[in-house]
């Protein structure tokens, strides 16, 4: 498959055929209540580079077509399977019936180490991220199989909601 660059992506629609030359990795990514835009296209556009299986934009917040999302994304939100849904418990819940384990990056009660990830891991499994002030609902983190967190050395408590979607993602690819 040809790989096209930022300025091919924002003007290439894709075809079906490219669409489903993909080999898509068993994971997926759900934004709890994720509103900056720049997070939200940032997120398609590590989801195209991760080629996960789909990708959940939940809550109140904007989704595609959006011209700021389209900024960030470069395109890719239309080479990404998406969805937009109301809540991110009703992702979580349908997506565990379905045996996926969902994996939020918080820092909870509960939590791991990023650096222990792999030894918890299944496959295919969703990794949950949230909102840039509040985080991920407590009713979604109940219903979480992994908390993860990263250690924090500097003033700032929390990690950019893109950063820490991409940290996880690759350490997760290091399984497949």
């Amino acid at each position: 498959m040809n790989r096209l660059n930022a300025k091919e992506l924002r003007k290439t629609k894709p075809e079906e055929k490219n669409l489903t030359a993909v080999k898509r990795n068993p994971i997926y990514i759900i934004l709890d209540n994720v509103i900056d835009t720049y997070n939200i296209g940032s997120m398609f556009r590590l989801s195209d580079a991760a080629a996960i299986e789909k990708l959940y934009i939940c809550g109140n917040t904007e989704y595609p077509p959006s011209s700021r999302i389209h900024k960030a994304a470069v395109g890719t939100e239309a080479w990404v399977p998406w969805e937009k849904r109301d809540t991110t418990l009703e992702v979580v819940k349908e997506l565990k019936e379905k045996g996926v384990q969902i994996i939020s990056v918080e820092q909870a009660k509960g939590s791991i180490s990023y650096k222990d990830l792999n030894d918890h891991l299944k496959f295919p499994c969703a990794i949950v991220v949230g909102n840039e002030t509040d985080g991920i609902t407590t009713e979604v983190l109940n219903e979480s199989d992994l908390i993860i967190e990263f250690p924090m050395f500097g003033i700032n408590k929390s990690f950019n909601v893109w950063g820490s979607a991409a940290v996880i993602t690759y350490k997760i690819l290091e399984k497949i």
